[in-house]
């Protein structure tokens, strides 16, 4: 099995941090490039008919620079980064479409993600990106549960 480039999609969780040591571990055993994601769910469609042009300009920029800060603290406070060659991804959508699509387009050989481990109603209203994730990748996914 070759695996040469692995993306780790991330919202920035507690189980999400907890998924990024098996990214790690495996971009090492395989030397893999690693690509760290998030992808802002991107509802413009919706608010456009609401609000101002001008102003949702306005919000979405701040919104992608808040991200961008999360994903510099995430990845600066990561320890087990510290010695790992990683790319930052940031995209908007709806989460599983845009990892999956995004995973196509550049070459990944291995989506590593983490789960929430929600179950019951919790399960039933929030859906599993994961889950999703699964059903449309184009290459194999590793779901890691929270500790």
């Amino acid at each position: 099995m070759q695996v040469s480039k692995i993306l780790f999609p991330t919202d920035f969780s507690d189980a999400s941090r907890h998924a990024l040591e098996y990214a790690v571990y495996l971009q090492k055993m395989f030397n893999a490039e690693l690509e760290i994601a998030h992808v802002i769910f991107d509802e413009t469609y919706l608010i456009t008919m609401y609000v101002p042009q001008g102003t949702l300009q306005g919000f979405m920029g701040e919104l992608e620079s808040g991200v961008m800060q999360h994903m510099d603290k995430f990845t600066s406070e990561s320890e087990i980064l510290k010695d790992v060659k990683y790319t930052t991804k940031i995209l908007k959508g709806t989460p599983h479409a845009e990892i999956t699509k995004w995973a196509e387009e550049s070459g990944v050989d291995l989506i590593v993600i983490g789960t929430h481990g929600r179950t019951g109603i919790q399960h039933v209203l929030f859906g599993s990106t994961a889950e999703k994730v699964i059903g449309k990748a184009h290459c194999p996914v590793l779901t890691v549960k929270p500790s």
